[in-house]
């Protein structure tokens, strides 16, 4: 897999996990879901936002990575 695949596929996971922080946040926020269906909607919630950071937290630091090694690579091309 390139590398570009692989900052694609990481960018997409950021953007899902995201997507998934904010719609946990959403049914904690509205009360339709914790009334209707009370500690379960509450689980429903918090496990939404759980997978949401498992998503976006650690690809963010993989990309970090990637990009300090690129940057190394190309000032350490340039400094010859």
């Amino acid at each position: 897999m390139s590398e570009h695949a692989i900052i694609r596929t990481l960018k997409i996971f950021i953007i899902l996990g995201i997507s998934l922080i904010l719609l946990g946040h959403f049914l904690l926020a509205s009360s339709y879901l914790t009334d209707e269906f009370g500690i379960t909607g509450i689980i429903i919630s918090a496990t939404c936002i759980a997978v949401g950071v498992l998503f976006s937290l650690p690809t963010k630091i993989y990309l970090t990575i990637m990009l300090m090694k690129m940057e190394e690579k190309t000032s350490g091309t340039s400094k010859s």
